[in-house]
């Protein structure tokens, strides 16, 4: 039996034994003792103060269950240890009818926190320090007998279990303790410097160039305007950007340049940290209509021309597109016909669906267009070619037979004046044909040095590649600028923590983790690739074929990859990633059209599948497969070397966040989707059927195909990239991503590689729970990444982007 305990108040008293103030008793201080509160009469009998904490959860929250109840008297009836006396006042707080008033269960949970003492976590552990406080206060012993104790501890421990109050929460929760939590992002000083002198790129001048630009009042992201309003500026801010000599980067030497494609893809990717409506005009005016005419032009035009393209003063547009085939360039139906005998070409458009749509500089600004239709000459079609053709007189009217419509607002990049041509029976002078391929000789016959009107038309295109190059990089930069925001943002703020813990940065929530940290590794491989491809864009002697391959892939890889990080990270953000200010709205809108211009992602997608199983022996987007006939072949009659079984089932992290076997499973499923393709088409072609309806009846496993091969290019081009790196915290940190983007695209395809028999189940498991550990140590780093983008906090104009967590 317990001690006596002091005889109770004449008033009934609130149950409770309150001493006073202390400092947080699980935040490493010693409890204090001290008079209690005021007015709060002390009930000090033991055996009710040993189940008082679990009497204060049960009230928790003011909505006790009968369950509960009837466990807690069932425990106390059958509690010899108890006196009569704490029996009675245990069960006056089970009535329901009768709740304790706010100011006894203050009083109890008052108490309970000055009994706690650091070591303490659970409810009979305070109970039991109530208790002896109350012994030692009344009798002089410092504890209960040593039965008496024990049987209370039996007692209420299997009434803790049984109620669900095991454990440290219960405790905590009850009287507030506040843990303190380490911020996540905490930053080692220099790291983030290592990573970004390996992750810069080249052309450091000329990037340090485009920021200070866009840090001019003209070239800063407006706030919302009326469209004119918002067009007029885009204008203003593009010819800013041609004063200050950035327009003519990719052009000849002789005409201003630097005669660099590379150079000119590291302003497009730069200019993508600002308005992205500039982004768009800058290209459309300085790449697209510019470079058709460096690319597709001769001498004559590049000394006409160029230098007014360059400083603005010529407006261009890039008329290819056409409302009714898009994609489908070699199908253009807008027709130039050549007159002998007035050696000028006549630009029709002989319908609606032939019209030249959301065509950019097109409504407002653009005087002249590089216009693609099919030239016509001496009854001979002879393809698609392109032409300079006027669109406006200079007062600005639209010229003889011309007719632009304005396309209105859109979803997104409404700076730029997108608009819809028609041509009616236009004519412009013979060399207003952009030459180098095919021209009109002197006696009006049309000659070219390449014969097939197939393989001209894909090298024209093909001159052209650095737009698609060009949109994979500016991917990258908006999707870094999001990734900044997010992570910054969920790194310093704090949301619900343990129970009765402090609260925690969202970014050590693991689901939060693996939205992010994910996204930032694919990122930093994304961005390896595209740099990887930059550089072989400007290298002359480079393989031209497999530029226009990497291109398409990474273009359609990396916008869509934009396009989710934006979305993740808006979420991530919470309600403050919803507001204006900060720019996820605007980013979302004017991004997602990168999907689809330069080439539609499934169609390049499908491409990139085909030039894989022709060996780029064939003219990318050719879309006949009859060509391919002997290396389907090859491929088909080609098995893969047997896998080793031992690899299939090692579990361990030093195994599967090894780069070699990284490296080798994306290779596996590249190498494996390849050849099953080839048996697919070869089976499908050998019956009979016409190529199109085979290529179409195994679109799904071309697309899986061309998704494996770029998972593999961007873990290749990552490894390859951190070579050149001394052993370094930065480097060190870089593996660790390329680990997890590794882990990551595995996780993604676990079905396949258990289809494949690549996997086995446990592998499967292993790897699931290896992404989540990398997650969970990359976290804390995660600050030091987006850091290492350079980002300035000018350009990232988001408020909750520009918190950083201490550390």
């Amino acid at each position: 039996m317990p001690p006596s305990s002091a005889s109770p108040s004449t008033d009934p008293p609130p149950p409770g034994l309150p001493l006073g103030d202390c400092d947080d008793p699980l935040d490493g201080q010693q409890p204090c003792t001290g008079p209690p509160p005021a007015g709060l009469p002390l009930s000090q009998d033991p055996s009710f103060l040993f189940v008082l904490p679990i009497l204060c959860v049960a009230w928790s929250d003011g909505l006790i269950e009968e369950a509960e109840l009837a466990s807690i008297r069932r425990a106390v009836d059958g509690a010899e240890w108890m006196s009569d006396e704490g029996r009675a006042r245990a069960k006056e707080w089970l009535d329901r009818t009768a709740p304790p008033t706010p100011a006894a269960y203050d009083a109890a949970t008052a108490a309970i926190r000055a009994a706690a003492r650091t070591g303490i976590v659970t409810l009979t552990r305070a109970g039991l320090a109530l208790a002896s406080a109350a012994t030692g206060a009344t009798n002089g012993s410092s504890s209960p007998d040593e039965s008496w104790r024990q049987a209370g501890l039996s007692t209420l421990g299997k009434l803790e279990v049984e109620l669900g109050f095991a454990g440290g929460e219960a405790l905590r929760d009850l009287i507030g303790a506040r843990g303190r939590v380490p911020a996540a992002g905490a930053r080692a000083s220099g790291t983030a410097s290592q990573i970004a002198r390996a992750i810069r790129g080249d052309y450091p001048e000329l990037r340090r160039r485009v920021r200070q630009a866009l840090m001019k009042a003209e070239l800063r992201i407006p706030d919302p305007l009326p469209l004119a309003e918002q067009r007029e500026r885009t204008l203003a801010a593009v010819q800013t950007l041609a004063e200050a000599g950035l327009g003519a980067t990719a052009f000849p030497k002789e005409h201003g340049g630097r005669g660099d494609l590379g150079a000119g893809v590291a302003v497009f990717e730069e200019l993508a940290l600002g308005d992205l409506s500039v982004l768009v005009k800058y290209g459309v005016q300085f790449g697209l209509f510019g470079g058709s005419i460096v690319q597709l032009g001769t001498a004559k035009h590049h000394s006409r021309f160029l230098a007014r393209v360059a400083s603005a003063d010529l407006l261009g547009c890039y008329a290819m597109t056409e409302t009714g085939h898009g994609s489908n360039v070699r199908d253009l139906r807008t027709t130039a016909t050549y007159d002998p005998a007035a050696r000028e070409f006549v630009v029709a458009t002989p319908d609606d669906d032939a019209r030249k749509d959301y065509i950019g500089n097109a409504a407002l600004h653009g005087r002249i267009a590089t216009v693609f239709a099919r030239l016509l000459a001496g009854g001979t079609d002879h393809g698609v070619h392109a032409f300079l053709v006027p669109l406006r007189t200079p007062s600005g009217e639209p010229a003889a037979g011309v007719s632009i419509e304005d396309c209105g607002p859109k979803e997104g990049l409404n700076g730029v004046d997108n608009g819809r041509i028609r041509f009616d029976e236009v004519r412009v002078p013979q060399d207003a044909l952009l030459d180098r391929f095919a021209r009109i000789n002197e006696a009006g016959e049309y000659e070219s040095s390449i014969p097939s009107p197939g393989r001209r038309f894909f090298t024209m295109l093909g001159t052209l590649v650095s737009g698609r190059v060009s949109i994979a990089a500016a991917s990258v930069a908006v999707a870094r600028k999001a990734l900044t925001v997010a992570v910054r943002y969920t790194a310093s703020r704090r949301q619900f923590g343990p129970v009765g813990g402090g609260e925690v940065p969202v970014l050590d929530y693991l689901s939060v983790q693996r939205a992010l940290l994910p996204r930032l590794a694919r990122c930093y491989a994304t961005g390896f690739a595209v740099r990887d491809l930059i550089r072989r864009l400007a290298d002359p002697n480079a393989d031209r074929r497999r530029i226009e391959v990497r291109a398409a892939v990474l273009k359609s890889t990396a916008s869509r990859d934009a396009v989710d990080a934006l979305q993740t990270c808006r979420e991530a953000c919470g309600g403050q990633g919803y507001l204006a200010e900060n720019q996820f709205g605007r980013l979302m809108a004017d991004t997602d059209v990168f999907t689809t211009f330069e080439g539609a992602n499934p169609v390049l997608m499908q491409l990139v599948a085909k030039s894989l199983l022709s060996r780029y022996g064939r003219d990318m987007g050719d879309l006949s497969m009859w060509g391919m006939a002997r290396y389907l072949a090859e491929l088909a009659g080609t098995r893969l070397t047997d896998m080793n079984p031992v690899a299939t089932r090692r579990t361990d992290p030093e195994h599967l966040t090894g780069h070699d076997f990284l490296l080798a499973a994306l290779h596996y499923r590249e190498t494996r989707l390849l050849r099953s393709a080839a048996r697919r088409l070869k089976s499908r072609i050998d019956d009979g059927m016409d190529s199109f309806d085979a290529a179409n009846e195994c679109q799904d496993h071309l697309l899986a195909l061309a998704s494996a091969h770029a998972d593999r290019v961007l873990l290749s081009t990552t490894l390859h990239g951190m070579e050149p790196m001394a052993e370094s915290e930065g480097r060190e940190l870089l593996a660790r991503s390329a680990s997890l983007f590794g882990l990551a695209t595995l996780e993604a395809h676990r079905a396949w590689y258990l289809e494949a028999g690549y996997f086995e189940p446990a592998k499967s498991q292993a790897v699931r729970a290896e992404v989540n550990r990398a997650c969970r140590e990359l976290a804390p780093r995660a600050v030091e990444l987006v850091d290492a983008f350079e980002i300035p906090d000018e350009l990232v104009r988001a408020p909750i982007g520009l918190k950083r967590p201490a550390g």
